[in-house]
């Protein structure tokens, strides 16, 4: 199956860029760019895009309200974005985490990490790799909203309904590992660890596993670690 790409961007160099990097691989396809975050939300429905690169700076609607808006949108609930951003450390990533990206890459990354966060995104996994993706999550929900450290009481109810078995695999998704990685660690088959993860999605509202993670962080069952 081939993977629809579109690109959002405010630079017509960079989006030509990624153009010719999404174009050369046989599995994807650049099915769209958009300058703006309006126009990107207008394209994902119109081109059917699995995924999204998306900028977060840009005139007009941001990248930041265009992933709320394609997050929110059922029409589009299999889109996943990707967010490309400048920065190392920026506050609007994890909003946009919060807002349904599936992650986040540098736009100084090697062209085989994009491909490859791509990929990982249309698969539906989260993109949390390289590991500076958690810490980021972890020291932003650390500083919090200036109340209660960052918790979200709401989240940590909404916990309640997830089993034992659910929450355990909720805090290693949390940790960035995998589902083989999680069966190896609690000792059960990566189906089983599978079902549990899509029923804490189910149960907990999110999209993906970038959005449990969130959810593990907001709702105080994983405690920031800021090293």
């Amino acid at each position: 199956m081939t993977i629809r790409v579109l690109l959002a961007d405010d630079q017509a160099l960079l989006r030509s860029a990624f153009r010719v990097l999404v174009d050369s691989e046989p599995d994807m396809e650049v099915v769209g760019e958009a300058w703006d975050g309006a126009e990107a939300v207008r394209l994902a429905k119109e081109r059917r895009a699995d995924v999204v690169l998306m900028d977060i700076r840009m005139p007009g609607t941001d990248g930041l309200a265009a992933t709320r808006l394609i997050s929110g949108d059922p029409a589009l609930a299999q889109v996943r974005v990707v967010i490309l951003t400048t920065f190392e450390v920026d506050d609007y990533v994890v909003q946009s985490l919060r807002a349904g990206a599936s992650g986040f890459l540098g736009k100084g990354s090697e062209p085989e990490e994009l491909l490859s966060a791509i990929r990982v995104a249309a698969g539906g996994e989260a993109l949390l790799s390289p590991a500076a993706t958690k810490g980021l999550i972890a020291r932003f929900l650390a500083q919090g909203d200036g109340a209660d450290d960052g918790r979200d009481p709401a989240r940590a109810e909404r916990l309640d309904a997830l089993t034992v078995r659910e929450r355990e695999v909720l805090v290693q998704v949390a940790g960035g590992h995998s589902n083989d990685e999680i069966a190896e660690r609690l000792e059960v088959s990566p189906l089983t660890v599978k079902t549990h993860v899509n029923r804490a999605m189910a149960k907990l509202g999110a999209r993906d596993r970038a959005q449990l993670v969130v959810i593990a962080y907001e709702s105080g069952l994983v405690r920031p670690r800021v090293d």
